[in-house]
Order: C-alpha cells, then sequence, then structure tokens
C-alpha cells in the first residue's frame, strides 16, 4: 500500500483538480530531460519539465506479486529532446523514466506514482510509442551462467576467446533495392552465412557511427534486421563482424574453437527423458563414445 503525504491527499480530496503528469527520462549516458502534459513548462528537483512536447501518458497496468507492470508513454518527436535519429541509434534504451503526479500550482506537492525503464521503441511517421517496463522487469534479467545446448558467450568476449580480426570485412553498398537490403561490395572472400547474425558498423556515409545487427547475408546481398536511420546510399562504407549461432559445430568447424565452447551440448534434452529406455547402456557411462 502506498503512503500519500496528507497534504497531496487533500489536494486529490478537494473539488478543484490542478494535477498533471510529469516524466523524468535519465538516458545511460547522464543526459536529463523532463517532459509534462501541461500547456506550461514546470520545474522542481532542479529540472525543467517542458510543456507541448506532445507527451501523453497511453495504457497504464500494475500488477500484484512479481508479474511486471509497466505501461506506455506516447508522443510526437519533436525538437524539445526527443529526435528519431537518437531514438534509432539506441540512446534511450534503458533509460530510467520516473512518473510523476504533480499539482501544477503548486510543483512542490508531487506524488512519485512509478520508476520504469524504457522498453520497446515503436515509431511511426512522428509519432513514438515507448514503452514502461517496472522494476520488477529486472526479474526476468539472466543472471549467472544457464545451462543449456549452445554457447552462452559473445564471439569474441572474454570467454569465447576467438580473435575477430580474421572474421571482420569492410565493405560498401553497390545498390539498395528496398530500405534495410542492400548489394554490397566485400574485401577477400566471404562464404554465405558468414556474417548471419554478426554486426554491421557503418564507417561512412550518413549513418556513420552506428551498428546495426544483420539478419541475413548471402553472398553480397545483406539484409538488416532494422532499416537504418538514415538512408542508405551507394559508397557507404561499413564493416562486418562474423556471425555465430552459437552451436558446437559451428564454434568447432568454422572457428576451431570447441575448447572454449561456453555450452552443454551433451545434456540430454526432453526428447532423452520421453523416449523409451534402451535395454543397454544405462551403466552410468557416456551415451556419446
Amino acid at each position: 500500500m502506498r503512503d500519500i503525504p496528507a497534504d497531496f491527499a487533500a489536494r486529490l480530496a478537494g473539488g478543484v483538480t490542478t494535477l498533471c503528469r510529469c516524466w523524468a527520462l535519465t538516458r545511460r549516458d547522464g543526459l536529463r530531460l523532463g517532459f509534462t502534459d501541461h500547456d506550461r513548462d514546470l520545474a522542481f528537483g532542479g529540472l525543467t519539465y517542458a510543456a507541448r512536447t506532445g507527451l501523453e501518458a497511453a495504457e497504464a497496468s500494475a500488477e500484484l506479486g512479481f508479474a511486471v507492470s509497466g505501461g506506455d508513454v506516447a508522443g510526437a518527436l519533436t525538437a524539445l529532446g526527443l529526435t528519431e535519429a537518437d531514438i534509432a541509434a539506441g540512446l534511450y534504451d534503458g533509460a530510467g523514466v520516473e512518473t510523476w503526479l504533480v499539482d501544477w500550482s503548486a510543483p512542490e506537492a508531487r506524488l512519485l506514482l512509478d520508476l520504469a525503464t524504457i522498453g520497446e521503441i515503436r515509431r511511426t511517421g512522428d509519432a513514438f510509442v515507448a514503452e514502461l517496463r517496472g522494476l520488477a522487469d529486472r526479474l526476468e534479467a539472466e543472471h549467472g551462467r544457464s545451462f543449456r545446448a549452445t554457447c552462452g558467450a559473445e564471439l569474441g568476449d572474454a570467454r569465447c576467446r576467438v580473435d575477430l580480426a580474421p572474421w571482420c570485412r569492410s565493405g560498401s553498398v553497390r545498390a539498395v533495392p528496398e530500405p534495410g537490403t542492400f548489394a554490397a561490395t566485400l574485401a577477400g572472400a566471404a562464404e554465405d552465412d558468414l556474417f548471419t547474425g554478426g554486426r554491421l558498423a557503418w564507417t561512412g556515409g550518413a549513418n556513420a557511427g552506428r551498428a546495426a545487427d544483420v539478419r541475413v547475408q548471402a553472398g553480397g546481398l545483406i539484409t538488416l534486421w532494422e532499416a537504418p536511420a538514415a538512408p542508405v546510399a551507394a559508397g557507404d562504407a561499413f564493416t562486418l563482424t562474423a556471425g555465430c549461432d552459437k552451436r558446437l559445430a559451428t564454434c568447432r568447424d568454422r572457428f576451431a574453437n570447441a575448447v572454449n565452447f561456453q555450452g552443454f551440448p551433451h545434456m540430454p534434452g526432453n526428447d532423452f527423458v520421453v523416449r523409451a529406455a534402451p535395454e543397454a547402456g544405462l551403466d552410468g557411462g557416456s551415451l556419446f563414445r
């Protein structure tokens, strides 16, 4: 149960409502932005909450127990701090959001409604809807190691130990048949699917400095999971890093790195549990020799 200060409770019980919502957004790089659905700017706690941003609360929900609560906040992309380029570049991914209920006639009278982080951001034209994830969402984050057949490391990290230098290729765009898909010229030979699931970093063009995940690479045709924020043009330069599907066969045959494989490929799965027991071989020894 939430404790509401007596003075604020009195304002809620009054006959005239002078309440609005304010959002304090803190990006992971430390930048703080304030927004309000009131018709004029408000200031408290050392932050100015800008009005006329087109920002408003959408659907919100609260759950009992450890269920993840959350909601949405919708608005327009304006020059007051939120730009499509910044959103597409991931600057708002995981940003912290404080939601306040404020008496706009006396901003010192306010109530903290929720603490959340920004999840998925959906963009349509000049508008966006940002998903707000409650504190219980952190309980779903994976910590430590999980026992699974596939590798739990990322290609090239401290546990994987693969040297990524031989698995990178520079290239440039030749043609753009549709957004998010382009034909490329790569430096050196590259087998089909080598960069599927890999990473592309733009080094030239309007998207320079940004990166994207590769959905499919087939020869010189590359498809990204999401179209870049800025248009891609012929001649734009990039660097590709190979992908890994995290299977033991790929780790062994492509990267010669089976000794550092961070999965459990011989762990019996559900199919082993439900199949009929063999007549022999249940002596506790290995089933894979």
